[in-house]
């Protein structure tokens, strides 16, 4: 957990006036797991009630380019928000409720990051995304079966994250979102 103090460096260390609305920004997206804008929204009011919209959008942005946020958005999602930041680190997404989980690098054995040919483009990320179901999902429900006998889990632009409880996923087990590395310059 980022302390009130810990986000006050980091504001400072990126040369930002310290306010109430990025102070309250910062401690919502990191006490909520991976919160869409408008959960960011409803928590930065419980501590601001007057807030706007537009100081919220204004602050997750400018945190979010500035290095201080990390934006993630799993594809057929709502941008989401976390704090892990530096790292290149991934996410699980749930097909069914939309949940997004922190993981680790893959070791061993990593995915493929460089293009076998870049076509002269200067690359700078790579996207990895892993989409399954959530263990709160699977135990709930088995998928429909479809008539090839296939499951018929949500593709990715179906996944409605609007309603996804994130608070009652059991983040350990999975956490879900679409993540972005950064790539290395030749």
């Amino acid at each position: 957990m980022i302390s009130e103090e810990g986000a006050r460096v980091m504001l400072r260390d990126a040369a930002l006036r310290i306010t109430k609305p990025r102070l309250a920004v910062i401690s919502a997206v990191d006490r909520l797991a991976h919160p869409d804008t408008e959960s960011v929204i409803a928590a930065v009011r419980e501590a601001i009630p007057d807030v706007s919209h537009q100081t919220v959008y204004d602050s997750l942005r400018t945190l979010s380019d500035l290095g201080i946020l990390r934006r993630i958005q799993p594809a057929g999602s709502v941008a989401r928000y976390e704090t892990r930041t530096g790292d290149n680190h991934h996410h699980l997404v749930c097909r069914s409720c939309g949940a997004v989980v922190d993981v680790d690098c893959a070791i061993g054995e990593t995915i493929c990051l460089t293009p076998s040919e870049d076509h002269g483009f200067q690359i700078d990320e790579a996207e990895v995304v892993y989409w399954g179901v959530c263990p709160q999902c699977a135990s709930t429900s088995a998928p429909a079966e479809s008539a090839d006998g296939a499951g018929a889990a949500a593709s990715p632009e179906a996944v409605n994250t609007d309603a996804v409880d994130t608070d009652a996923v059991n983040t350990d087990a999975v956490n879900t979102e679409a993540t972005k590395l950064k790539v290395a310059s030749p």
